[in-house]
């Protein structure tokens, strides 16, 4: 036995603590990444065991449960609303350096917001409303140039807001209403920016200061013009169908087209004007999804998904009653085993 035999721990913990470069797993095997969600599970109060699955021992957290990954195998989303979670977020998010997506919104988290989210370079949607957080928003938050959502409503946030979100290009909804959030304001460049319910800003209604910073929400054609609406409207590499064109494709939702049925809808097959042949889910209760926003933030989530069990998503459309999902079909029928759900 050499000398070397007593190293090999060490470079285990050196492999632990130290920052990977280009990859998630350090020369001695361990993935950072791992080690990073780990973390997270052991700050958090998980009484329904949703995250039983993550496994310390484990070297690939793309088949864990509320986890996504991104085609080059990097965790790229954490999908964790509404699980009755408390405790505190560990600062070891900030080592999931491919994230683009983070929903963690209508559960019992508490504390500060850790500033480690500063790294996430590529983060663009961050929904951590309805929980129990305090303290003040980071400035490092600024550094997300690519952030597109951002969600903090319905917490205890306090102090201003850091001048540093102002830096931000392209945001399409920030709501931070109902904190207890001082000012003065920042010019924050939003499509959407909701800051009611906020008495240190507002007052104790929602008077001129606050609608003036509250901007129409995404909007869609009236009622009267949706079959003039032009469907070429993208999020990301999604197109967005007009309802009418996917009505068509399915002739007009027939029972005959129908691949199979779950909880969450039903999925047809449809034929698209350009012969290519589809999958269409239909979702039942569309009020559930939360919104137009909201369900936009949920279908950019889903199209980052890339996983060996789950399909790519192609498109979606969004109406004031309607919800739909499309995914290429898949002519062997195991197209409506995977969207079943």
């Amino acid at each position: 036995m050499g000398w070397w035999w007593w190293c090999l721990p060490v470079a285990a913990l050196l492999a632990a603590i130290l920052p990977s470069s280009d990859a998630t797993l350090s020369p001695a095997g361990i993935n950072y990444e791992v080690v990073a969600l780990m973390a997270i599970k052991t700050e958090l109060e998980d009484p329904y065991n949703v995250l039983d699955n993550w496994d310390i021992n484990s070297v690939d957290p793309c088949s864990w449960r509320m986890v996504t990954c991104s085609s080059d195998g990097y965790v790229s989303a954490l999908g964790l609303p509404s699980q009755t979670l408390s405790g505190k977020l560990s600062p070891g998010i900030g080592n999931l350096t491919r994230l683009q997506s983070v929903l963690l919104q209508n559960n019992g988290i508490s504390g500060p917001i850790p500033g480690t989210i500063g790294r996430l370079g590529m983060l663009k949607t961050l929904d951590m409303s309805d929980n129990q957080l305090t303290g003040t928003i980071p400035s490092s938050l600024g550094k997300l140039k690519n952030l597109n959502y951002l969600k903090l409503n319905n917490n205890s946030l306090s102090g201003v807001l850091p001048d540093s979100l102002a830096s931000i290009d392209g945001f399409a909804l920030v709501d931070l209403s109902f904190n207890n959030l001082s000012g003065p304001l920042p010019k924050i460049s939003a499509r959407t920016f909701i800051i009611a319910g906020n008495p240190m800003i507002c007052g104790n209604n929602s008077g001129d200061k606050c609608s003036s910073v509250s901007l129409d929400p995404l909007s869609y054609p009236p009622d009267d013009l949706k079959n003039q609406y032009d469907p070429e409207v993208c999020l990301g590499h999604l197109k967005q169908y007009a309802f009418k064109e996917l009505r068509a494709a399915t002739n007009n939702f027939n029972s005959k087209n129908i691949l199979g049925e779950g909880g969450y809808g039903i999925v047809y097959k449809g034929y698209l004007r350009d012969g290519s042949v589809v999958a269409v889910k239909r979702l039942k209760d569309y009020n559930a999804v939360g919104g137009e926003i909201q369900f936009q933030t949920e279908v950019e989530v889903i199209s980052l998904a890339v996983h060996r069990n789950l399909l790519r998503l192609i498109g979606f459309c969004t109406t004031e009653s309607e919800r739909l999902l499309v995914y290429p079909y898949m002519p062997n029928g195991s197209v409506a085993s995977q969207l079943r759900g």
